[in-house]
């Protein structure tokens, strides 16, 4: 991007910084952390050297992620079994951009909805993301600890059930007048289900993956077999043989070669056994010819009864089936399906109320003791003037819960509280989201207007606030202050390069390395000369 032809950053659980002369590009780091939460594309952002700038980010989700609503779109596109996730954007010549998850193209809001959930930077995107109900919600739970973590799981999946209780209910309300219609689609979904597993779809995606690659997996078990034991010459099997016939005789003559010759018909052996299993593996491929056809027919089927049935994954699919199955079999039980639809609904809709209300209490308890933590954090990094509170208010009911929280400061008596995403900006907001993060905790968190504006005391403050968090947190900070860079865990250092044209370089530096840097902060060797000839 622009300055930067290539980098590679690798960065440690703990407190990393990036700290360079002024001018040298670490503002373009920034920039490239922002095009991953969203930010729009620019032309400018392209090195004149090059086509396209790009950037990507390797990011591990915490359990549970894949499960956000918000995030329906962007899990569809994860890969079987990947726990990770791989987010990226492209920018192009004319500007325009592509965004990607593990590879592939998703919506600038997916990618971004993802990327605020994980990574958490300063500036606009601080703002934005104090500014997001959600966010603040969970940093309220986070801090009511672990229980509060169990209830929200509990609410997230009693809801779910809220859900296809109440759609259940609608569809009998809806169809009561027309059982036989019903009593059809409930066959129908039933009948198209049939056989279908909790595992049916993926084994199918597997085999037919398999299967797309028949002639190169042909080819290479042709080719084994052809150097193992083939039809006509000798292969592998067959020169171990010769060898072996070669040493047999002297085994007695010296005992010395028996262990020789015992390896020899035992490399023997194995190698014509994996002919055979390599053979029987041929054989196998040839054997169903049609396969892929009823592999993809299979999974048409799958598809086309989602379609019908209007279920968004193969998951919901097996549930209404099991649902219609369930209703089939009351109905010729003599049971009242819409009665027990209606007492189905009653019951899902207690046990949600039952949640929410032990989570809201366990909001309004965390409130208090939550809101003086941070104002003892914003203390310490000197804004001591600000008032810091926390409100829980009533919403509406949803899946983690029914209360929407806000995080209000007055930095200056007199002044009525306001929503901290509205009252500071640049710097200060920066050190308010530190203060805030140091007590809820985070993932991934960036800092790049930390020290505006800071110094003395303060930077050392700030830079012990950072140190704590990083023992919980992962954090990178763009630093032009010693007091913080000396407590890093891994230090970068951006410099220009001179050249035609001029790019910059971002390396990782050893001990000796960052003790030269750290100086060069501090003023050089003829400044800290100066100050101690003083002193």
């Amino acid at each position: 991007m622009v300055l930067i032809r290539e980098a590679e950053l690798v960065l440690v659980p703990g407190l990393n910084a990036i700290t360079g002369e002024t001018g040298a590009g670490k503002t373009i780091l920034a920039q490239a952390v922002g095009l991953l939460l969203g930010a729009r594309g620019d032309s400018a952002l392209i090195g004149p050297e090059a086509d396209e700038a790009y950037v990507e980010a390797e990011l591990e989700p915490p359990p549970g992620f894949f499960e956000d609503e918000e995030l329906a779109a962007l899990a569809d596109l994860r890969p079987a079994e990947e726990e990770g996730l791989v987010l990226a954007r492209r920018v192009f010549a004319d500007g325009r951009t592509r965004a990607y998850a593990w590879g592939r193209s998703t919506a600038r809001e997916d990618l971004a909805a993802a990327g605020e959930r994980l990574l958490a930077m300063s500036g606009q995107f601080e703002q934005r993301r104090l500014a997001r109900p959600s966010y603040q919600l969970d940093l309220l739970d986070a801090f009511a600890g672990e229980e509060q973590s169990k209830r929200r799981s509990e609410l997230r999946l009693a809801w779910r059930e809220l859900g296809v209780a109440r759609r259940r209910h609608e569809e009998l309300e809806h169809d009561a007048a027309d059982s036989e219609t019903r009593l059809g689609e409930l066959r129908a979904l039933a009948e198209d289900t049939e056989g279908l597993e909790a595992d049916t779809e993926e084994v199918l995606r597997v085999e037919r993956e398999r299967l797309r690659h028949v002639t190169e997996l042909a080819a290479a078990a042709g080719a084994a077999v052809e150097a193992l034991a083939p039809d006509e010459g000798e292969g592998a099997a067959g020169l171990v043989a010769v060898a072996e016939r070669a040493v047999a005789p002297l085994e007695r003559l010296a005992p010395e070669l028996e262990r020789a010759g015992n390896e020899l018909r035992d490399a023997e052996l194995r190698l014509r056994e994996t002919a055979s299993e390599l053979r029987a593996f041929l054989a196998s491929l040839e054997a169903e010819p049609d396969r892929l056809e009823q592999v993809e027919t299979e999974l048409d089927r799958i598809a086309e009864a989602r379609r019908r049935f209007r279920c968004t994954t193969y998951e919901e699919l097996l549930a209404r089936a099991a649902e219609a199955r369930a209703e089939l079999a009351a109905m010729e039980g003599g049971a009242d399906p819409a009665a027990a639809a209606a007492e189905a609904l009653a019951a899902a809709e207690k046990h949600v109320q039952r949640l929410a209300a032990s989570i809201r209490k366990a909001r309004e308890e965390a409130a208090g003791p939550f809101a003086e933590a941070v104002a003892q954090e914003l203390r310490g990094i000197g804004l001591g003037e600000g008032e810091f509170t926390v409100a829980v208010e009533p919403a509406d009911q949803g899946p983690s819960g029914a209360d929407t929280v806000s995080f209000l400061i007055r930095p200056n008596a007199g002044l009525p509280f306001a929503p901290v995403a509205e009252t500071a900006s640049g710097g200060e907001l920066s050190r308010i989201a530190l203060a805030i993060a140091a007590v809820g905790g985070g993932e991934t968190l960036v800092f790049d207007e930390i020290d505006a504006g800071i110094g003395g005391q303060t930077a050392h403050a700030v830079g012990e606030t950072l140190r704590r968090l990083a023992e919980r947190a992962q954090v990178v900070t763009i630093t032009h202050l010693p007091q913080i860079a000396s407590l890093a865990d891994r230090h970068f250092r951006v410099e220009k390069i001179p050249g035609d044209p001029t790019h910059t370089r971002i390396e990782h530096l050893d001990e000796g390395e960052r003790t030269d840097e750290l100086r060069r902060m501090l003023g050089g060797e003829e400044f800290i000369s100066a100050v101690q000839a003083k002193t």
